[in-house]
């Protein structure tokens, strides 16, 4: 009796086509069939018929009765089944989208800070209805993450929607903010008052205000987690602009460094078109190599020449470099009016040793946050719905 040769055996599409095949070249029936693997005769029929699937043991047993690789039987039903699978499963367009948002938002940090209101990332329809709600459109595939959503912030390609939804909530606190009137005038003004306030620590607790009464809406909100924001210039018009922090880092110089970053950023209408989000100003995300953008030199250069003078900087280091003692930073410290830590922070940037000088680094958190209006540690900023 010839056996079937493999290209015969591809010609069938499921596992009871090929059984079939091969009762009929051995001309047995269906009974015999059932005699020979001491099955019940109606269960022979039922495989014939793909009614009953061939599982493995099974699969085992027909290589050894009909000498076809029992890994055929297994391949022929594994495609039978997503066969059948395909005709009856109902395609879900919003399937791709929740696996966007689910996957990439950090939609449990949201619930846990109340930016939006949910029993848990469980609970999908009150997740999906406040996740409309946060973004401001009313359907989940406008959301900003989706791929081609109509709606764009138009921040640089490389945000990630966990930064995307810090920034969203930034802007949701900031509309409902009342400042004064804004002016680049009053800005440059503000600038004296604030480099008048970085002797002491203390001096963090005024910049809420004054940042107001320039017309800069100025607000603290809590990092998410791994998305190492420090801050955000943007515009909610043409005579509104937010300048957002993070407070990553609770230092004193890192504070005085981001901000006057982002007030340049302001001051050269930075932002305007699309967010400055400046992420990872401490490592390679905003530093001095050749490939940043022009806009985050540009703002860097003021932070630092805003924090100590970028000429006497560099000539307390040339002379002091590579040992700076404690007498040396705090008198260069008072030379150039500036808290020691600021000092210290900026000698860190400089030779890249971040594990010196910390205890000139001082907390101010606690300081600027009873005065500011913030989101995070604990509290959540009102906003209205």
């Amino acid at each position: 009796m010839m056996r079937m040769t493999d290209s015969d055996a591809t010609l069938y599409r499921t596992p009871g086509q090929l059984i079939a095949a091969l009762l009929a070249q051995r001309g047995w029936t269906q009974r015999t069939m059932a005699i020979i693997l001491g099955m019940d005769e109606t269960g022979i029929n039922r495989l014939v018929a793909d009614k009953r699937p061939v599982d493995a043991p099974l699969a085992v047993v027909l290589e050894e009765l009909f000498g076809v690789p029992a890994d055929r039987f297994l391949n022929l039903q594994a495609s039978y089944d997503l066969a059948k699978a395909r005709i009856v499963a109902r395609p879900d367009p919003q399937r791709s989208i929740r696996a966007l948002l689910y996957g990439d938002l950090p939609i449990a940090e949201m619930i846990k800070r109340g930016w939006i209101l949910a029993d848990g990332v469980r609970d999908m329809k009150a997740v999906e209805a406040e996740l409309m709600r946060f973004f401001g459109v009313n359907r989940l595939e406008d959301i900003e993450i989706v791929p081609h959503a109509a709606k764009k912030t138009e921040v640089n390609s490389n945000v990630t929607p966990t930064q995307l939804a810090w920034l969203y909530r930034v802007k949701q606190i900031a509309r409902d903010m009342l400042v004064a009137q804004y002016s680049p005038e009053s800005v440059r003004a503000a600038l004296a008052r604030l480099r008048g306030l970085m002797m002491s620590p203390d001096g963090v607790a005024k910049v809420p205000r004054i940042m107001a009464e320039c017309g800069i809406r100025f607000v603290l909100v809590e990092s998410l987690p791994s998305a190492k924001i420090d801050g955000v210039c943007f515009w909610l018009n043409d005579k509104a602009p937010v300048i957002a922090m993070s407070l990553r880092f609770d230092r004193i110089d890192n504070f005085w460094f981001v901000l006057r970053h982002e007030i340049e950023h302001v001051l050269q209408l930075h932002g305007r078109s699309a967010a400055m989000m400046d992420v990872d100003m401490e490592g390679d995300g905003v530093g001095d190599g050749a490939d940043i953008p022009d806009e985050e030199r540009i703002a860097n250069d003021a932070a630092q020449d805003f924090c100590v003078p970028s000429a006497l900087l560099d000539a307390f280091i040339a002379r002091k470099a590579p040992f700076f003692s404690e007498r040396d930073i705090i008198g260069f410290s008072r030379l150039v009016k500036v808290h020691p830590g600021i000092v210290a922070g900026q000698i860190q940037r400089r030779t890249k040793r971040y594990d010196r000088f910390r205890d000139h680094l001082v907390k101010i958190r606690a300081i600027i946050s009873p005065n500011a209006i913030k989101d995070g540690w604990g509290d959540v900023a009102p906003v209205e719905p």
